[in-house]
Order: structure tokens, then C-alpha cells, then sequence
């Protein structure tokens, strides 16, 4: 099993993944500039790209524990892949409603579209993800 910066050694934890670990920055990166977000933006654009982001990273990871069921593996990846790419739409909002520097905006939906890369992949070559039939998951 592997993927971007994982082939050629075994993982064990979903937290070990690239993947993971990448969008799990990008979620407590938005985490912390979303805290200067207004008052007024709580319940709906910073709880919400919050959310999204979040939602990326713990997809992979219910991924990374039903992939003895390749369909069910792929199913919350897709789930994963949608999340990024709503982040990278609130993200686009963040930036038009001037919450937050364009720069850091690009930086950011270009770290999801590396996340959606690595995503996409994984769906595509599912086989060499999921556990064969008659073996333990660890």
C-alpha cells in the first residue's frame, strides 16, 4: 500500500498517511486564521469552512478503517473529495468577503488541490489500498 510520499513503506495508522497529514494542517491552518473571521461570520462561514476541513481529514481516515471493503473504502474517499473541494469554495469566499489575504487563500485551495490529487489517486488504484480477503487490518 501506498501513495504520494508513502510508497515503498508499510503504514500501519491513517495517520501516518501523507495525505492525512497534510490535510490535517490545512484544517488547523484554517483553524487558526479563521479565529480573526468577523463576529457576525460564526454560524455560517467560519463554522462551516471549519467544518469542511475538518471533514476532509476524518473521511480519510474512516477510509483508512473500512478498507477491507473496497467500495466502502472508495465511498469515504469520494465523501473526502467533496469536503476539500467545499473547502476550496469557502476558501474562495474567505478571500472575496476580504477575510483573508489573497495570498494565503491561493497557498491554501493549492494545498487542497494537492490533497485532491493524492484522493483522487488512491480511488483510482483502490486495489492496492484495501486488504485482501482472509487478512487482518492492523
Amino acid at each position: 500500500m501506498g501513495s504520494e510520499g508513502d510508497a515503498g513503506r508499510r503504514v500501519t495508522s491513517h495517520a501516518e498517511l501523507e495525505v492525512w497529514k497534510r490535510s490535517f494542517s490545512l484544517s488547523m491552518r484554517i483553524f487558526e486564521l479563521s479565529r480573526s473571521f468577523p463576529r457576525e461570520e460564526t454560524y455560517s462561514l467560519t463554522d462551516q469552512i471549519r467544518r469542511s476541513s475538518r471533514s476532509v481529514t476524518v473521511n480519510i481516515a474512516e477510509a483508512w478503517r473500512k478498507r477491507r471493503y473496497e467500495a466502502a473504502f472508495v465511498s469515504k474517499l469520494s465523501d473526502a473529495e467533496a469536503e476539500a473541494a467545499e473547502t476550496q469554495d469557502w476558501l474562495r469566499f474567505s478571500v472575496a468577503c476580504k477575510y483573508l489575504d489573497s495570498d494565503i487563500g491561493k497557498d491554501l485551495h493549492e494545498g487542497y488541490e494537492a490533497v485532491l490529487r493524492t484522493i483522487v489517486g488512491m480511488i483510482n488504484h483502490a486495489s492496492t489500498w484495501t486488504i485482501p480477503s482472509g487478512r487482518r487490518a492492523r
